[in-house]
C-alpha cells in the first residue's frame, strides 16, 4: 500500500511541477479546472447527490467556465473583481469561523441543494486561488502547496511513530495530536530556513503554523463528510490516495485564504478611489 501511495504521489508531483512551470496560463487553467471538476463530482456522491448529479455537474462545468473565461480576458492582479471577492471571502468565513463549530458538532445536514452549493463555492475558490497565486507567482503556490504537503506527511509519520492521543476519533481514528506536534515542527524548520534564505522576517512562521491548523481542519472535514457518508476515500481514481478530494482537502482552505489575504488591500483600495 505504501509502495503505490509513493509510486502515485512521485507521478502527481512530476506531472505537476511540469505544469506549474512549463504551461501558459490557459493550460494551467485548464487543468486546474479538469481536476475542480472530478472535485465537484467527488463532492456531489459525498453528499448522495443521487438524483440530479447530471444537472450538477452541467452547471457546475458552466459556472466554471464562464470563470476561466472572464478571469483570461481580465485579469485579476489588475482588477479584482467583486464576484470573485465575496467568493473568496465566504471561503475564508466559512474555515475560520463556522468549519470549527462544525467539526466540534459534526452535525449532518441533510439539505442537499444548500451541500451542493457549499462545495461547489469551496471547490471555485480553490480553483480560483490556483489559478490566480500561479499568476503572481509560480513559486508563490509552490510554497504554499510545499508547506501543505510537508505538514500531511510529517504528521502522517510522526503519528504512526509516536501517536499515541487522538486528535478527533469520531471523525478520524487515526489522526492523533503527536501527529500535529509532527507536522508543527517540520513546517517551522521549513519556515526558518525560507526566513534565513530569502531574508524574510521570522512573522512569516506564524502564517505557516496558520496554513497548517487549516490543513488538518479541510482534512477532519472532508474525513466527517466521508464518515457521514459511509465510504473510505472521495472515489479510486488515485491508486493509494484515493480520489481528487482526498489530495486536495488540505488546499481547499488554503489557497483562498492566502489569496484572499493578497487581494483583501488592493480589492479594499480599489474601492475607495473607484
Amino acid at each position: 500500500m505504501l509502495k503505490t501511495r509513493v509510486i502515485t504521489a512521485l507521478l502527481l508531483a512530476i506531472g505537476f511541477l511540469t505544469a506549474l512551470f512549463n504551461t501558459s496560463s490557459m493550460v494551467w487553467a485548464f487543468i486546474t479546472l479538469a481536476a475542480t471538476l472530478i472535485g465537484v463530482w467527488e463532492w456531489s456522491k459525498l453528499i448522495k447527490l443521487a438524483k440530479y448529479p447530471m444537472i450538477f455537474s452541467i452547471v457546475s462545468a458552466l459556472t466554471l467556465g464562464l470563470m476561466l473565461i472572464f478571469a483570461s480576458s481580465i485579469p485579476l492582479w489588475h482588477y479584482m473583481d467583486k464576484v470573485v471577492f465575496i467568493l473568496l471571502a465566504i471561503s475564508t468565513v466559512f474555515w475560520v469561523l463556522l468549519a470549527p463549530i462544525w467539526l466540534i458538532t459534526r452535525k449532518k445536514i441533510n439539505q442537499q441543494f444548500v451541500m451542493a452549493i457549499l462545495g461547489l463555492s469551496l471547490l471555485l475558490a480553490t480553483w480560483v486561488a490556483l489559478k490566480e497565486l500561479r499568476n503572481i507567482s509560480p513559486w508563490l503556490l509552490l510554497s504554499v502547496l510545499v508547506t501543505v504537503w510537508l505538514a500531511d506527511s510529517a504528521a502522517y509519520f510522526s503519528g504512526k511513530k509516536f501517536g499515541r492521543h487522538k486528535l478527533a476519533p469520531e471523525i478520524s481514528p487515526r489522526k492523533t495530536w503527536e501527529g500535529v506536534a509532527g507536522a508543527m515542527f517540520a513546517v517551522t524548520l521549513y519556515g526558518l530556513l525560507l526566513c534565513y534564505y530569502l531574508h524574510i522576517s521570522r512573522w512569516l512562521i506564524l502564517g505557516l503554523w496558520l496554513i497548517v491548523v487549516l490543513s488538518i481542519m479541510g482534512d477532519l472535514f472532508e474525513s466527517l463528510l466521508k464518515r457521514q457518508a459511509g465510504v473510505k476515500d472521495s472515489s479510486h481514481l488515485l491508486p493509494g490516495h484515493g480520489g481528487v478530494l482526498d489530495r486536495i482537502d488540505g488546499l481547499i482552505p488554503t489557497l483562498p485564504l492566502a489569496l484572499f489575504y493578497i487581494y483583501f488591500p488592493i480589492f479594499v483600495n480599489i474601492q475607495l478611489h473607484a
